[in-house]
C-alpha cells in the first residue's frame, strides 16, 4: 500500500497553525512544495499555453491552460483539479493534464476555478460552466477541433464535473459526450463506511474532508439536500461515465456508491478500483505507476465511447 502521512502529504491539519499561517494557507503551501516530488518531470505535450475564458461578472476572466497532443483528436477535455475546492493551482496540475492529453489524444483545458473559502459554492462551479461554454463555442481557437466534449476530474474536481452533467442534462449547458470522475467526491453526509475506516493516517483523513465541505458550503447546509452533494441527485440520462477509486481511500465507497447510482438509473458506467492506491494517486506520477494505468483506462474509455458516439451519429444522419 502506498502511505504519505502528514504535512509531507501535501495537505495541512485544518486545526494546526503552521508559523501564524492560517490552515488554508498553511494546506495550500504544502500542497505546493510536495508536488515537485509527487510529480516528478512533466509530460511533453505539442504545446502548453494559459489563456482566460469569459466568466460571469463576479470573475469576468477565469484562467485556464491548454494543453494540446501530438496528433490531436477533433473535441476537448475540460478538466477539473481536485483539492477540496481548497488547494490546487494550474501548476500542480499541470502534470495529469499533460498524461491525459498525451493519452486520449484530446486537447485538454484545466480551469483555475476559484478557491473557497474565499470563494464558496458555487462559485468554482460557475467558473467550470463558463469553461465548458467558452471552448463549446470554439472559444480555444484553433488549439481545439471542433467535436466532442468530455468533462473530467479528481476528488473535488470529480464532484465539479459531475455537477456539469446534471447541468448539462437539463439544458443549461453544451452536450457532454462523456465523463470522467476520479475518486470523486458525491456525498456531503461523509456517512460510507471507508470514510471511518480510511480517515486518518492516509494522505487525505476524514478531518480534513469535513473541512472542505465547511469551507465550500459556508452559509448552506451541508447534507443531501445540497445539490454539490451529487450522490443524491437525480442520475437518469447522463453521459457514459468512467469512476475510478482507490482501495485505501475515505472516499471509495461513495464514489462506488455513485457509480452504482448512475447504473442503476440506465447510464453507461465503468468502476475500477486501485488496489492498494491511496486518494491522490493520480496525481503522483512521479513515484508509482498506477497514475500512468490509469490515464491508460482514461485513454481506452474515452476511445470507445467516442467512437461509438460517431457511429450513432452516422447512423441518425442516415436515417431518414
Amino acid at each position: 500500500m502506498l502511505a504519505l502521512t502528514g504535512a509531507g502529504a501535501g495537505t495541512a491539519d485544518p486545526a494546526r497553525q503552521d508559523h501564524g499561517e492560517t490552515a488554508v494557507a498553511a494546506a495550500r503551501r504544502a500542497h505546493i512544495e510536495m508536488s515537485p516530488m509527487l510529480v516528478g518531470q512533466l509530460p511533453h505535450v505539442a504545446s502548453s499555453i494559459s489563456l482566460h475564458a469569459p466568466g460571469t461578472n463576479n470573475y469576468p476572466d477565469v484562467p485556464v491552460r491548454v494543453s494540446v497532443p501530438e496528433n490531436p483528436l477533433p473535441g476537448a477535455l475540460v478538466y477539473l483539479h481536485g483539492g477540496g475546492w481548497v488547494i490546487g493551482t494550474l501548476d500542480t496540475f499541470d502534470g495529469v493534464c499533460r498524461m491525459l492529453a498525451n493519452h486520449t489524444r484530446l486537447t485538454v483545458v484545466a480551469v483555475d476555478y476559484r478557491l473557497a473559502p474565499e470563494h464558496p459554492y458555487p462559485a468554482a462551479i460557475e467558473d467550470a460552466e463558463s469553461v465548458l461554454r467558452w471552448v463549446a463555442s470554439g472559444g480555444a481557437g484553433e488549439l481545439a477541433q471542433s467535436g466532442p466534449l468530455v468533462v473530467a476530474g479528481d476528488s473535488a474536481g470529480g464532484n465539479l464535473a459531475a455537477s456539469l452533467c446534471l447541468r448539462a442534462r437539463d439544458g443549461s449547458l453544451p452536450r457532454i459526450s462523456a465523463q470522467v470522475l476520479v475518486y470523486p467526491i458525491t456525498d456531503a453526509t461523509m456517512s460510507a463506511e471507508s470514510m471511518q475506516r480510511f480517515g486518518t493516517g492516509l494522505y487525505l483523513t476524514a478531518d480534513a474532508m469535513q473541512w472542505y465541505w465547511e469551507c465550500y458550503l459556508q452559509g448552506s447546509r451541508a447534507g443531501a439536500e445540497h445539490p454539490a452533494s451529487v450522490l443524491h441527485e437525480p442520475l437518469a440520462d447522463l453521459p457514459p461515465a468512467l469512476v475510478i477509486t482507490a482501495e485505501f481511500d475515505p472516499l471509495r465507497d461513495e464514489g462506488e456508491a455513485f457509480a452504482a447510482r448512475l447504473e442503476e438509473a440506465g447510464n453507461a458506467v465503468t468502476l475500477r478500483r486501485f488496489d492498494g492506491m491511496i486518494h491522490g494517486f493520480f496525481r503522483f506520477t512521479g513515484i508509482i505507476d498506477a497514475a500512468q494505468e490509469a490515464a491508460d483506462l482514461v485513454g481506452e474509455f474515452l476511445a470507445m465511447v467516442l467512437h461509438q458516439n460517431q457511429q450513432e451519429n452516422f447512423l441518425s444522419r442516415k436515417t431518414p
